[in-house]
């Protein structure tokens, strides 16, 4: 399957209610990267999911265009969207006593028509989606007696079982521990490569995305996005604005990392 471009022209994202429209940010002008590996990154309330749900349908758009393919989002169906978009967005599951085989398969609903029942291809879909993300222990268990981190994997593999060119992702690694957080990250990376997916995400672990990421969204809290490699956003120094505006940080552009400057004791 290849994978369709996903391009934004004139993008403006917010809300409206009944009286009022709440702009977030305006004029996005972007394309999302091919087959890589993507994180936007920001700080708390600048839009960064808003920007997410807007790309996958889940919001309306206030201006502008989002093209998939050539062709506008407006324009997909609900199941082709939903054969061309994967999402994983960061609230839990209300799934009962389902167990993970269950939900994987569920990502099979685009393909499974009005009873939903699954066929062999199906099946043999879900199995290869719960083997590329490595929890073919965790099959037969019931998904609320999962940790974060494996709750995490088995929607990722439900994703997968969607068979989409693209996939979005809404703080995957929020709520776990660092390993888990380095786990599910390296995952998204080897889906890209291995699979030639769009994988497109939003995160606050910031160190852990410029050492994995191909390409970096940043969204300022004035609503401009700065695009480009983690060293090219370094050696323009959008980085380093960004992660040194509140003062006790120094970032260093070379490697990537953020070091502590004001050790002062407080006590």
């Amino acid at each position: 399957m290849s994978t369709p471009e996903v391009v934004l022209t004139g993008l403006s994202i917010g809300y409206k209610t009944r009286h009022h429209v709440r702009t977030i940010a305006t004029d996005i002008t972007a394309s999302i990267p091919t087959g890589q590996l993507t994180c936007l990154l920001g700080q708390n309330g600048v839009g960064k999911s808003t920007l997410l749900r807007t790309l996958c349908a889940f919001q309306p758009r206030l201006g502008g265009s989002i093209d998939i393919g050539g062709r506008s989002i407006d324009n997909f169906s609900p199941r082709r969207l939903a054969r061309t978009i994967g999402v994983v967005l960061t609230e839990r599951p209300d799934v009962g006593a389902m167990t993970v085989e269950e939900l994987v398969a569920m990502g099979r609903a685009p393909y499974t028509g009005f009873w939903g029942r699954l066929g062999n291809d199906d099946e043999q879909l879900t199995n290869e989606a719960i083997r590329r993300v490595g929890i073919e222990h965790l099959s037969r268990r019931q998904v609320p007696t999962l940790s974060d981190g494996e709750r995490q994997k088995v929607m990722i593999a439900k994703a997968l079982a969607q068979q989409t060119p693209i996939i979005f992702l809404d703080e995957p690694t929020a709520f776990l521990d660092y390993p888990s957080k380095v786990d599910v990250l390296l995952l998204l990376r080897r889906i890209c490569r291995d699979s030639g997916k769009t994988v497109f995400l939003s995160t606050h672990d910031l160190e852990l995305a410029l050492q994995v990421a191909d390409n970096i969204w940043l969204l300022d809290a004035k609503g401009h996005l700065h695009m480009g490699t983690p060293q090219q956003l370094a050696a323009d120094g959008s980085l380093k604005q960004f992660i040194e505006q509140g003062g006790g940080v120094s970032f260093d552009a070379q490697s990537l990392t953020v070091q502590v400057t004001d050790m002062r004791d407080e006590r």
